[in-house]
């Protein structure tokens, strides 16, 4: 369609303006629905004035798929479950990686595109890049999805010489961007450009098996970085602003939050990704050989009820395990129920709780927590020491004390949630396996660790229970609690 020529830059513009009023939004739980809803208006109009500047033969087709996508978009949110969100932020990042592959090629080999001297050289570099970016995220995310999905075990594949063989691959990579570069023909060199892309993607694949499980939010926050800058590099090939400002938001966006998440785990981004992380997934890898030393002791729901019931201070710490059973609505309803008997109860999430960044924080929101009750790492450590009780429901890792005093801990250096230094640790598990990186706890076997065995949702439900009912006050305060069992280790 015939538009004005000031039109489409200018509602670029807005769009844009929206995208980053949107990021905006989303730094705090507040305004995070308000950022979304911006978010949503920037790409409704970035897609309708981009549909207005097809031709009238080529609208049907921009529709027609533009639709299917629409509907499929739209299923997925709808059937996906929070527990699989992580897995879906991946295979979309492919998506994204795929695009800018099928996009480097198809504009280098467009016949109607006339480009000589600098200008072509421009382009090609373009391409190169577009096409190299794009095949690191398309299989990187594939293999980061199939971890997160259970596909892939989540040890890291630590073959001989690893960095070498990565090197290699990325020297290769630019040896045949240099051939491809001077090649004499406008449109050739593309054998050089699939194979890079086919090392490219043998990098992305390399580089993701070798990040263990407890890596992995970081991983998805990385890739999320890796298809924004693809976008980029697809926006300067198309020619569209718009998509090169929205990849660079996306690109630069997701780098921030993966440093802010490296931070929080006491790693480097460099070491994320060429570093081996974790272990075999349900086992116990201590380097040392040794294993925690003591006897775990078991609660069950009404005793839980009637310690909590006895607290002046509750900490709630959230982790996998909560989203996995969907028991983040029942918790809140313990939590609220304490409140209502004028006991302090706050939500401590850690930085990379769960498998997706702010997966706990957006779980907790889901039930309607108030925000001004869920509290970062940094701004709720200190306060262990004086917390009467504390929940953990779910979380593993996160609550490792090992990461800060057992040198032989694959975790060594990870900041934890110091929940072992409250009066008495509540932890719900199903059972005694280890958490997603494959590092056995030591929490357990502490002398004022409790462990309430079980399904999360069902743990949290006879809580409730046990507190709606007064089961908790048919024991008085300082009397041996029901339920508790001593097991030897």
């Amino acid at each position: 369609m015939n538009l004005p020529e000031s039109l489409t830059p200018a509602a670029y513009l807005l769009a844009a303006v929206l995208f980053i009023m949107s990021l905006g939004g989303l730094s705090t739980q507040v305004n995070a629905r308000r950022g979304n809803l911006l978010g949503i208006f920037g790409m409704i109009l970035a897609v309708g004035i981009t549909a207005l500047t097809f031709k009238a033969a080529s609208l049907p087709v921009f529709l027609g798929v533009v639709t299917l996508a629409t509907v499929a978009g739209a299923l997925l949110a709808a059937r996906v479950s929070m527990t699989s969100m992580p897995e879906l932020v991946a295979i979309l990042h492919s998506f994204v990686g795929l695009a800018a592959i099928l996009v480097g090629i198809a504009s280098h080999l467009d016949p109607a595109i006339d480009r000589i001297g600098v200008e072509l050289a421009i382009h090609r570099v373009e391409v190169f890049l577009g096409v190299f970016v794009g095949a690191i995220t398309f299989t990187g995310s594939i293999v980061a999805f199939g971890k997160l999905k259970g596909l892939i075990r989540s040890k890291p594949l630590i073959l001989p010489g690893r960095h070498l063989l990565n090197l290699g691959a990325l020297l290769a990579s630019l040896l045949l961007g240099a051939r491809f570069l001077a090649s004499a023909d406008p449109h050739g060199g593309v054998g050089s450009l699939l194979v890079m892309a086919g090392l490219a993607g043998f990098l992305g694949i390399h580089m993701v098996m070798a990040i263990g499980g407890a890596d992995m939010p970081v991983v998805v926050s990385v890739l999320n970085s890796y298809s924004g800058w693809a976008a980029a590099a697809a926006g300067f090939m198309l020619g569209n602003d718009l998509l090169i400002v929205t990849g660079a938001l996306v690109g630069s966006s997701g780098a921030i939050l993966s440093i802010i998440m490296c931070r929080a785990m006491n790693r480097s981004i460099v070491s994320v990704i060429l570093g081996g992380f974790g272990a075999d997934e349900g086992s116990s890898p201590a380097a040392s050989g040794a294993q925690p030393a003591g006897e775990v002791v078991s609660i069950d729901a009404p005793a839980t009820a009637e310690l909590l019931s006895a607290a002046r201070s509750v900490i709630i710490v959230p982790g996998y395990g909560m989203a996995v059973a969907h028991a983040q609505h029942p918790m809140w309803e313990v939590a609220r129920l304490l409140r209502e008997r004028r006991i302090e109860v706050r939500f401590a999430v850690h930085p990379v709780a769960g498998r997706l960044p702010g997966h706990m924080n957006v779980l907790l929101a889901e039930a309607n927590v108030p925000y001004d009750i869920v509290l970062e790492m940094d701004e709720i450590n200190h306060d262990f020491p004086h917390t009467d009780a504390v929940l953990v429901i779910g979380a593993n890792d996160i609550v490792n004390p090992g990461a800060l005093d057992d040198p032989a801990s694959p975790i060594y250096g990870m900041p934890v949630l110091e929940v072992w230094k409250a009066k008495t640790t509540i932890v719900m598990k199903r059972s005694m396996a280890s958490g997603y990186a494959g590092v056995d706890n030591p929490l357990f076997y502490k002398e004022n660790t409790r462990m309430l065995f079980g399904d999360a949702k069902k743990s949290v439900d006879g809580i409730l229970t046990a507190l709606r009912t007064g089961e908790d006050s048919e024991n008085p305060a300082g009397a041996e609690l029901t339920g508790v069992a001593r097991l030897e280790s």
